[in-house]
């Protein structure tokens, strides 16, 4: 039963929206959570980082994913255009503690497990539930409107989540969306049985094998029931314009291209059709307003070369939460209460997006370690996650000493465009008919 007052509503129920509406019921909110689609339900972003482990940790799910049949993941490699691979980055080596171990997940699963753990903790999280609307009175959101069997019905909050995802219900409203002005991306990916996998703690490996002419990607993630996640990162209007729509076709093309990715292929079977992205990286120029704050793609979406978003979902939520039970104990639920957290989650972001802009502009995880092996660490800190405290900063300096003379300055994601400057931008997915329910 739906009521009619909540201390806080989630709009969504992904891992962002999961996590903020479990730690506020921690915190002795009642949270109500709805979600418009039936899970489970078809997600890409399947990798997790080690820093997803201290948010899991106060969410009460290691355990269960301990107990889970998600593939274990120790370490990241990188293998060049030539086909050379990288030494791979242990996350143990540079961090000798549980948190240096995470896994490669269906998302299908991680999601409904999330779910399933906010209801445990006393959310009262609803499925194939449509919020239609946030309601302000002035310029204070002050609950939503939702439809469901048809029926339009209006709930009160003090505090309104937005966790819609890449939908950013209240981003599009009051247009605050920046479009990046650097990375714009598509991607096209199936799913493989029996391709070729590591042994020992190199089986759950995350690889990232460049594209021969170096302007692009493959990602290459083990997941159970021995499928692999195989996907193909490109500029926009290379992958697909003049491509005439066909995504098997191109998909081939580039795995011909890539000796590497065949040959991992070579004895695998096809398990699914072909799934497509355009992503467009973009971000709130706000994170949250009075009585209002966006959470996980609602507010942001990266480029998905290091696999940070999850990590940013989980991350967002978690500090959204904290000062969501802070300002409601202290009767404050103020633009600049709520966001408190918004300026340094933000540095965070920008250090992951400069490592990935970085790589796409020529960076060799090679060459810079063999330059400043003292610096090795303080990479595998970035790509680990443990983005949030400026300590990583001094990679940037010897980066850049390795610059060419003609390097370009790089933009920041605020001089990108807006809704308005940008014309018809949106992320679009597409989903083949032959989706199997477990990927």
């Amino acid at each position: 039963m739906i009521a009619s007052e909540y201390d806080v509503v989630v709009i969504g129920g992904g891992p962002a929206g999961s996590t903020t509406s479990t730690l506020l019921a921690q915190g002795g909110l009642k949270a109500g959570l709805f979600e418009r689609e039936k899970f489970p339900r078809f997600h890409i972003g399947e990798s997790l980082i080690p820093e997803t482990y201290w948010v899991l940790k106060r969410l009460n799910m290691l355990e269960k994913m301990q107990q889970s049949h998600f593939v274990k993941k120790h370490s990241v490699q990188f293998v060049n255009a030539h086909g050379k691979e990288s030494a791979p980055f242990y996350f143990w080596d540079n961090k000798p503690h549980e948190c240096s171990q995470t896994w490669q997940v269906v998302r299908s699963e991680f999601d409904q497990m999330l779910l399933e753990n906010a209801r445990e903790h006393g959310v009262d999280a609803h499925e194939s539930v449509h919020v239609v609307e946030v309601l302000f009175d002035g310029d204070r959101a002050t609950g939503v409107a939702i439809k469901q069997d048809g029926q339009r019905k209006e709930i009160k909050a003090t505090v309104v989540v937005d966790a819609s995802g890449q939908a950013a219900l209240l981003m599009n409203r009051m247009k605050l969306r920046i479009w990046d002005p650097v990375l714009n991306k598509g991607a096209i990916w199936t799913y493989w049985e029996g391709a070729y996998r590591d042994s020992g703690r190199d089986e759950g490996a995350t690889m990232v094998l460049q594209t021969p002419g170096r302007d692009g990607w493959f990602w290459y993630i083990p997941q159970h029931d021995n499928i692999v996640s195989l996907g193909v990162v490109a500029p926009f209007d290379y992958l697909f314009k003049g491509r005439k729509g066909d995504h098997e076709a191109t998909y081939y093309e580039e795995v011909e291209k890539a000796p590497a990715v065949k040959k991992r292929i070579a004895n695998a079977t096809r398990v699914t059709g072909f799934f497509a992205t355009r992503d467009y990286s973009y971000r709130s120029t706000q994170v949250a307003g009075n009585g209002w704050v966006l959470v996980g793609d609602a507010f942001g979406f990266l480029d998905p070369l290091y696999s940070s978003g999850v990590l940013l979902a989980l991350k967002s939520g978690e500090l959204a939460a904290d000062a969501i039970v802070d300002g409601l104990t202290k009767g404050d639920t103020s633009a600049a209460q709520l966001g408190r957290w918004g300026d340094n989650f933000n540095q965070g972001v920008d250090r992951m997006r400069r490592l990935v802009c970085e790589y796409y502009d020529g960076f060799s995880f090679g060459t810079f370690v063999r330059n400043f092996p003292d610096l090795r660490n303080t990479v595998t800190d970035l790509l680990i996650g443990d983005l949030f405290d400026d300590k990583v900063d001094k990679v940037w300096k010897p980066m850049e000493s390795l610059y060419p003379a003609d390097k370009k300055r790089l933009q920041t994601w605020k001089e990108g465009d807006t809704p308005d400057a940008a014309g018809q931008k949106a992320n679009e997915l597409v989903v083949p008919k032959d989706l199997r329910l477990g990927i």
